[in-house]
């Protein structure tokens, strides 16, 4: 199974190492009916990677039920999971599915695994030996057909060690042991996650949106995530709601992380956002980001001239001026390219810029003024792009 169509399917980004090799491992496992364990530090994704793994296994034409073991009071949990029948307790006034009947020949992902009562626990081993359980209240045995994925932020086998996990469930969830890496461990995909956290928070809330500056990228990877995405997350869409829609600078960032400014003068290579992706919604946030890095080539040009007095220990890379608007070139980081042409599989940078020149006058309504000044162009600028692409037809329709 190609990890191309899993990231496209489940909405994961990112092309570094830590993750490709996850990746690896989800497309091997998806297919195969087996229990699958996902551990990893909070915020790294593991609700994301479990669905990853029931939208591309033969279940996936059912539901998968998401059940988190921690925020369920263990006075009721078994009757979450397993149902009840009614008068089991007082306030069972009805008869009622748990998640595993509800779940039945899909998928049910146990998140928090770790924090389940061990009298569950015994209960939990039942049904994914044998599918049998029975609701509270009730004396008669249930099956259950599903396809049991675990996930923890906790070391089971150091809970086994304490008596707080059950040995036997320990081994039954761990078939497959799928661990995540932290957003420290792939701070090369920190630009990709950004940009497709800022386009769904802005679009989502109808802002204007004009990106982060190389600067910004490059603080952020410095800092160190405890959140991880979720964190970055966060991060994003604060800091583009406190700088109300201006595009987001390194100062900007290391204001709101509150650290000290990071010397950029010792980084001795160009920021880098991305390397190429190949599906659609990757291509999207890279050919974004390249649109507002245009506006950045004239300083990448002088760091690139050999007449250029160098700056800091910052490496001149080298980049093709055949073509004076847009870099063709390759600029390098961590061995990674972040432009290798002047498009990206069907899509071209003046593409992009056609999007973007239509999107902008539509959100302020035909105002060129307000549009170009968002844009980073003048309003002379903008007028001639119309011209140029012939868009003055489509804007009206808007």
């Amino acid at each position: 199974m190609n990890i191309d169509i899993i990231q496209k399917k489940s909405g994961i980004v990112g092309r570094s190492d830590a993750l490709v090799k996850v990746l690896e491992m989800v497309a091997q496992v998806s297919p195969v009916d087996i229990s699958v364990l996902i551990s990893g530090e909070s915020g790294t994704g593991k609700e994301i990677f479990a669905k990853a793994i029931h939208q591309n296994s033969k279940r996936s034409h059912e539901s998968i039920v998401t059940v988190n073991c921690g925020a369920i009071p263990e006075g009721i949990i078994e009757s979450e999971l397993f149902g009840h029948k009614k008068g089991a307790y007082t306030d069972a006034k009805g008869d009622r599915k748990g998640y595993f009947e509800t779940a039945n020949k899909g998928s049910i992902f146990l998140d928090e695994i770790g924090e389940t009562p061990l009298d569950t626990q015994v209960k939990l081993l039942r049904v994914i030996e044998s599918g049998e359980f029975m609701p509270v209240g009730e004396s008669k045995v249930k099956k259950t057909d599903v396809r049991i994925i675990a996930a923890t932020n906790k070391d089971l086998s150091e809970l086994v060690e304490k008596g707080k996990f059950r040995q036997d469930l320990y081994y039954r969830l761990n078939t497959v042991s799928l661990k995540l890496p932290s957003l420290n461990e792939r701070v090369e995909d920190i630009a990709l996650l950004v940009e497709r956290f800022a386009l769904e928070f802005t679009r989502n809330n109808d802002m204007v949106y004009r990106g982060f500056v190389p600067d910004a990228i490059r603080v952020m990877k410095n800092h160190e995530w405890k959140g991880n995405i979720r964190e970055l997350k966060n991060f994003v869409e604060s800091i583009i709601v406190l700088e109300k829609g201006e595009r987001i600078s390194g100062e900007m960032v290391d204001s709101q992380l509150g650290k000290k400014q990071i010397d950029l003068s010792k980084n001795e290579t160009l920021p880098v956002l991305t390397n190429q992706p190949t599906d659609a919604a990757e291509r999207d946030l890279i050919l974004r980001q390249l649109f507002l890095l245009r506006q950045d080539v004239e300083f990448l040009k002088q760091l690139a001239s050999p007449t250029q007095a160098p700056i800091g220990n910052i490496n001149t890379p080298l980049i093709n001026n055949s073509e004076s608007h847009q870099p063709a070139g390759l600029i390098n980081e961590d061995s990674e390219y972040f432009i290798k042409n002047s498009s990206i599989g069907d899509m071209t940078i003046e593409d992009l810029e056609k999007e973007a020149i239509i999107r902008t006058l539509k959100f302020f309504k035909n105002n060129r003024r307000a549009s170009a000044k968002s844009l980073g162009m003048s309003e002379r600028t903008l007028y001639r792009k119309i011209n140029f692409y012939g868009l003055e037809r489509k804007i009206k329709n808007q």
